[in-house]
């Protein structure tokens, strides 16, 4: 890769920063399982008395936990023959026999094909068992199966399922499969106190009384107690660099296997040619946060608070991006472009492949 990479990653971020993009951000750039590079820029916090960022400061993922958390979960499960994505949730969740939402899969659920739609839901719902009532409830928006559209409805719905199956909180199973023997030491569902001094906040809430600080960002997920298919992870741009490299190397990382090769690769693809959603993962398109040369078997995800993180086997690269953009308030947008110049940056690095598009 080019020498200059550094100092233009260095330039970005830099310049992200003086134009209140968010007060820091940590970026993690790895490649043929080395780590090209990892570092913190400002701070945790506007506050100029708040720590500085570094590759361990962690991060409120939002929607990253659907898949680093959520879709590695079922990845697991459905290799061992534990969960089969053809069939209906109504058989892990009899409250989703109603004739609505009957036809519902699990496969629906991972594409974003279930025809649910999100709603906030935290001022009347508190806990797994009301948010499941108030989700049966909800009208749906389309016919399960005839529309791609975001919703954090199915991965909360996905968590129930494997809960079903496992017996186990989403939290419990992935400690123990998936970032207790990766080693990412740094990644957790509410966070000790120990950990508080490393955590970036997030938002002022008059809801939650202020900043909202070692604690998930997202209403819904905090109204569920903090463990959420959707959101509610914390992790450094150092795990998430051990997980990125994990996938890239076919499920197994420094010896430690997770998920099968050919696992990986089927759960990355892009499911169908109307939308860009993979199993659980997101592929490129127009205008997203991959920028414009991650190649077409790439696969990534965004999360709310300012977070990202992009893989692409064809150049054997990873590009993650944490910020907490939404501090002080979620009215700042400016971390889409930023994303997408990181992105185009690394690529246009790497010197041994030609640019994709």
């Amino acid at each position: 890769m080019r020498a200059s990479l550094p100092a233009k990653l260095d330039s970005l971020l830099h310049a992200a920063i003086a134009d209140s993009v968010a007060p820091g951000a940590a970026l993690a750039v790895g490649r043929h399982g080395r780590l090209v590079h990892l570092t913190g820029y400002g701070r945790t916090d506007w506050n100029r008395a708040a720590p500085a960022v570094t590759a361990r400061t962690m991060y409120d993922l939002a929607s990253l936990t659907k898949v680093v958390a959520t879709t590695t979960a079922a990845m697991i499960l459905e290799e061992e023959g534990r969960l089969d994505l053809r069939k209906p949730v109504a058989e892990f969740l009899s409250a989703f026999g109603t004739p609505d939402k009957a036809a519902i899969t699990v496969r629906s659920l991972l594409t974003h094909r279930s025809g649910m739609a999100t709603a906030m839901l935290h001022r009347e719902a508190k806990g797994r068992d009301q948010y499941l009532e108030k989700i049966i409830a909800h009208p749906m928006e389309s016919e399960p199966g005839t529309r791609t559209r975001y919703s954090d409805f199915n991965m909360i719905v996905m968590q129930l399922v494997m809960e079903c199956i496992t017996g186990r909180p989403l939290d419990e199973f992935l400690q123990a499969r998936v970032f207790g023997p990766l080693g990412m030491h740094d990644t957790a569902f509410k966070p000790d106190a120990a950990m508080r001094p490393r955590i970036a906040p997030t938002e002022v809430q008059e809801l939650r009384g202020g900043l909202v600080h070692g604690e998930v960002h997202d209403e819904n997920a905090w109204a569920m107690g903090g463990v959420a298919g959707h959101a509610g992870l914390f992790s450094s741009a150092r795990d998430l660099s051990i997980l990125a490299q994990m996938l890239l190397g076919g499920g197994e990382y420094r010896g430690v296997r997770i998920l099968k090769p050919e696992t990986v690769a089927r759960w990355s693809a892009r499911q169908g040619a109307d939308a860009s959603r993979a199993l659980g993962w997101d592929t490129p398109s127009e205008g997203s946060s991959a920028g414009e040369h991650f190649s077409a078997w790439s696969f990534g995800h965004t999360g709310f608070t300012g977070t990202s993180m992009w893989m692409d086997p064809r150049t054997d690269l990873f590009v993650i991006l944490l910020t907490n953009r939404v501090n002080p308030t979620r009215r700042n947008l400016k971390v889409g472009p930023l994303r997408r110049n990181v992105a185009d940056a690394v690529q246009a690095a790497v010197l041994d492949t030609p640019l994709f598009n």
